[in-house]
């Protein structure tokens, strides 16, 4: 699949990360979590910058993820921008996880995560690494985004019975991305590239979601908001 950003794209949208990655916020709102550390993860990013939707907008990744689904809609409904470093150790692990982990008292339906990268993404730079046809195990209500032990991983022992793991890198030049259910096991190892790994998450929801009644928090509230949660396609 070729890039959903095009590379003239790319120096923007790295300026952009590195103002956040400095604490420079264009709209002076701080996202609405930061995580910090060897891995740093910051939850609705586009809440600081309006630049990073504006960067989606002007992609073809609406196109491309309607193309994917079959879906007549395509819009963001929440972001992560998600910083790796080059680093001989496990500390910047992402732990095997299902994105139902975190999702299952939001939506019901079709939302999904499409993963956008803004920097050359080998084997060696930490790569999102998928579960092979893991979406159709169910929900196994056993992953954590946060134990970087991916070798003794709670969702290794749940796998069913007939069934394998077998797993498959998302290897992405800058600007490509990869699309996973809600339901795909997925985490991710060490980056010791020398170089750091840059990245979105982009959570995404088609006409056949419906947000879950009972909450009232960033997610549901900005929904109306095309400055944060753009519609990237409709047919």
């Amino acid at each position: 699949m070729p890039p959903v950003l095009d590379p003239s794209a790319l120096p923007a949208a790295n300026d952009t990360m590195d103002r956040l990655l400095a604490g420079r916020y264009a709209t002076g709102v701080a996202p609405f979590q930061v995580d910090t550390g060897a891995l740093v993860r910051m939850d609705q990013p586009q809440m600081a910058d309006h630049a990073i939707t504006d960067m989606l907008r002007r992609s073809n990744l609406g196109e491309v993820a309607a193309a994917v689904t079959g879906a007549s809609m395509i819009q963001v409904w929440a972001m992560q921008l998600i910083h790796k470093p080059s680093s001989a150790t496990d500390v910047a692990n992402v732990g095997w996880h299902q994105d139902e982990d975190y999702w299952q008292g939001w939506w019901e339906g079709e939302v999904f995560t499409c993963w956008l990268a803004l920097s050359d993404v080998a084997e060696d730079c930490g790569p999102v690494r998928f579960v092979r046809g893991s979406h159709q195990w169910g929900f196994l209500n056993s992953g954590n985004f946060f134990v970087p032990d991916l070798e003794s991983s709670a969702e290794r022992d749940r796998v069913p019975e007939g069934e394998v793991w077998e797993e498959a890198a998302a290897v992405l030049p800058a600007g490509g991305a990869s699309f996973h259910h809600r339901l795909t096991i997925h985490g991710s190892g060490a980056n010791t590239s020398g170089r750091p790994r840059r990245s979105y998450a982009v959570h995404l929801r088609t006409e056949k979601s419906t947000m879950l009644p009972g909450l009232r928090d960033v997610y549901q509230e900005h929904l109306t908001d095309p400055a944060l949660s753009p519609i990237l396609y409709e047919a």
